[in-house]
C-alpha cells in the first residue's frame, strides 16, 4: 500500500502573497464602489470647484474607514504582513488623511464662494456657524495636530508614552467625522444601496477596530491572568520580567514576536510598550527584558512580585514561520537582541545558524552569556562585534557589504534576521540590498506601531 502524500503547509511566502492580495482587492472594489457612488450623486455640485471638494471629502472618509482597518491589529494581516510593513501603510495613509482633510473644506468653500460671488473669508465665517460644518472643522483639526506630531522631527522629541497618547485622539476623530457624515454626507444617500453599503463599510471597520484592539485583549487577559512570577536584573539598566498565567499555550505566541504591556496598579493605562519576548515561550511562562530609557521601561525593576499585568498581542511576522531558506543570519543590536535571543531558541529555525550581536563593548552585551550557551547547544557560529563604528584605520565598519560577506560568504543564500537601533537596522538593509539579498529573504523588527 502506498501512504498518502502530506499536503505541503503553505509557505511564508504564499500566504503574506495571500494577505496582499486580499488588501488590493478589497481597496480596488471599494475604491470601484465609490467613484459609483460619485457619479450617481442626484445632487449637482455648484461648479468644478464644488465638486472637487465633494470629491475630496468622499475620499477623506474612505481612506478614514481603511486606516481603521489598518490599526485593527488584524490576526490575519499581522502574522501574514508583520506590523513594521501595516504600520508604513498607515502611515502613509494618515498624511492621506491629513492632505485630504485640508483640502476637503479649502475646495468646498471656493466652491460656494464662486457660486455665491463672495469672497473665501465670508463663505468661511457664514459656514462656521453651521454645527455639521463646525464638527468637522474640529475633526480636521485633529487630523492635523495627529499628523504634524507623527512627522519625524516630532516624533523624535516624544517620549512613546507621549506619542501614544497623542494617537487616542483618533477615536474623537472617528466620532466627530461620522456625525459629520450623517449630517453632510450625500453621495451615499442617494439610494438604500449606495446607504447599506457605505454604513456596512464603515460598520466593519469599526467593527474590526473594536474586535481587534478591545474585545480580544479583554477576553484573552480575563482567560490566562497574567501576573509577574519574577523581576532579575540583567545589567546596571537592563531587567528581565517573568510572566505566568493560565494555559499560555492558548496564545499561540512565537518566538520574535512581541506583546504590548501594561502593569495596572504600577503604571498608568495609558502607559504601554511594545517589548518582545526574549525567551521562546514554551506554555507555561513569557519572559520579557528591557533597557531603562522610558517611564515605563526604566520602572519595571521596582515591578513587585503578583503584579497584574494586561498584555495586547502577540504581534509581529518576525518569527521563523517567515523563513524561506534553509541556513539563517540572525544580527542583533544592542537592546534589539531580545526577540534575536528568542530566534536563536526556537526550534522550528534548523540548519545551519550565524549571529552577529553588535555591541560598542564586551560589557554591555545584554544576555550575552545565553546567547553563547544557545549558540553552543545550537551549533549556531556566534560572532561579537564591538568597537565604534567608524574608529580605527580601516574604519570599523562591521555591517558594510564587504565586512558581511567576509562574516557570512553566503548571505545570499540565507534568511536574515535584523533587530537593533535604528541606524543599524538601516544600515544592515542598505547592505543587504547592495548584496542583492532578495527581499523574502530579509526580516527586520523595527519596533514601529500601527496606531
Amino acid at each position: 500500500m502506498t501512504a498518502a502524500t502530506r499536503p505541503q503547509a503553505p509557505t511564508a511566502t504564499t500566504t503574506a502573497r495571500t494577505a496582499h492580495v486580499t488588501l488590493w482587492i478589497f481597496l480596488i472594489a471599494n475604491l470601484a464602489v465609490v467613484e459609483l457612488m460619485l457619479a450617481t450623486v442626484v445632487n449637482p455640485a455648484y461648479n468644478p470647484l464644488h465638486a472637487l471638494g465633494r470629491f475630496l471629502g468622499m475620499h477623506l472618509a474612505f481612506a478614514m474607514a481603511l486606516q481603521l482597518l489598518l490599526i485593527a491589529r488584524l490576526p490575519f494581516l499581522d502574522r501574514r504582513i508583520g506590523m513594521d510593513k501595516l504600520t508604513g501603510w498607515h502611515r502613509w495613509t494618515g498624511f492621506t488623511i491629513f492632505w485630504l482633510a485640508l483640502l476637503h473644506p479649502t475646495f468646498v468653500i471656493l466652491g460656494f464662494a464662486r457660486f455665491d460671488k463672495v469672497s473665501f473669508g465670508t463663505v468661511a465665517v457664514n459656514l462656521s456657524g453651521q454645527f455639521p460644518v463646525v464638527i468637522g472643522l474640529i475633526a480636521a483639526g485633529l487630523i492635523v495636530v495627529v499628523a504634524l506630531l507623527s512627522a519625524r522631527a516630532a516624533r523624535r522629541r516624544l517620549s512613546y508614552e507621549a506619542w501614544h497618547t497623542i494617537h487616542l485622539l483618533v477615536y474623537a476623530v472617528i466620532v466627530l467625522g461620522l456625525v459629520h457624515q450623517v449630517y453632510e454626507g450625500s453621495a451615499f444617500t442617494t439610494n438604500a444601496f449606495t446607504q447599506l453599503y457605505w454604513w456596512g463599510l464603515w460598520t466593519f471597520a469599526i467593527g474590526a477596530l473594536l474586535a481587534g484592539r478591545f474585545l480580544v485583549p479583554i477576553v484573552r487577559n480575563a482567560r490566562h491572568r497574567l501576573r509577574v512570577s519574577a523581576v532579575v536584573p540583567e545589567s546596571g539598566d537592563v531587567v528581565s520580567v517573568h510572566i505566568t498565567g493560565r494555559r499560555l499555550d492558548r496564545l499561540n505566541a512565537s518566538a520574535g514576536q512581541f506583546f504590548l504591556w501594561r502593569f495596572p496598579g504600577h503604571n498608568r493605562w495609558w502607559q504601554v510598550n511594545p517589548f518582545s519576548l526574549s525567551a521562546a515561550p514554551d506554555g507555561r511562562s513569557l519572559r520579557l527584558t528591557a533597557k531603562g530609557i522610558g517611564a515605563t521601561s526604566a520602572g519595571l525593576r521596582t515591578l513587585p512580585v503578583g503584579t497584574r499585568v494586561f498584555a495586547e498581542g502577540p504581534y509581529g511576522a518576525f518569527t521563523a514561520g517567515r523563513r524561506t531558506r534553509e541556513s539563517t543570519v540572525l544580527i542583533a543590536g544592542g537592546i534589539g537582541v531580545t526577540p534575536i535571543r528568542a530566534l536563536l531558541e526556537d526550534q522550528r529555525l534548523t540548519g545551519d545558524i550565524v549571529v552577529l550581536y553588535r555591541v560598542s563593548t564586551p560589557e554591555s552585551a545584554v544576555l550575552l552569556s545565553e546567547m553563547q550557551n544557545l549558540a553552543s547547544v545550537r551549533g549556531a557560529r556566534l560572532h561579537l562585534l564591538t568597537g565604534r563604528t567608524g574608529s580605527g584605520s580601516p574604519p570599523n565598519q562591521p555591517f558594510s557589504p564587504e565586512s558581511l560577506r567576509d562574516l557570512v560568504p553566503d548571505i545570499t543564500e540565507r534568511d536574515v534576521y535584523v533587530c537593533g537601533p535604528a541606524a543599524m537596522t538601516g544600515a544592515v538593509l542598505r547592505s543587504l540590498r547592495e548584496l542583492k539579498v532578495p527581499a523574502r529573504q530579509r526580516h527586520a523588527e523595527t519596533f514601529r506601531l500601527a496606531g
